[in-house]
């Protein structure tokens, strides 16, 4: 076979494809490893919301309770009202958790920095193509 200049090119060009497409899957994998842990993070985050919607509740029927209980014996509504208390305060601490957890979250952050570094690659090598033609 004959390795001219024909060939070279055509063999150059299937190498490019060949590393083209194993790059895109690479990315394709970490893009869909990424998706598996936001749907892991999201699940979490819904049980966290659950949780506190249901202490809520809880703390709104026990504090009902308490203006129900208001004129009965004097210890019966200490004891209410804490416990009110304890659960609203846990549905609240349970809330803002949820909301910073939600806050600072990049969907596809691995992935978007995996691009970034590829660019920055194609980048140099090009310039240093470009050194080098001088």
């Amino acid at each position: 076979m004959s390795s001219g200049p024909a060939q070279r090119t055509l063999d150059a060009a299937r190498r490019l494809l060949k590393t083209l497409f194993a790059n895109g899957e690479t990315r394709l994998r970490l893009a869909v490893l990424e998706l598996e842990e936001e749907r892991a993070r999201l699940l979490g985050l819904m049980l966290l919301v659950g949780a506190s919607l249901v202490l809520l509740l809880l703390g709104v029927a026990t504090l009902t309770a308490l203006v129900v209980i208001i004129f009965w014996d004097s210890y019966r509504i200490a004891a209410i009202a804490i416990s009110s208390g304890v659960l609203i305060a846990t549905s609240l601490l349970l809330s803002l958790i949820a909301m910073r957890k939600a806050r600072r979250h990049t969907l596809f952050k691995e992935t978007l920095k995996q691009f970034a570094t590829d660019r920055a690659l194609l980048e140099l090598e090009q310039d240093a193509n470009a050194e080098h033609k001088r």
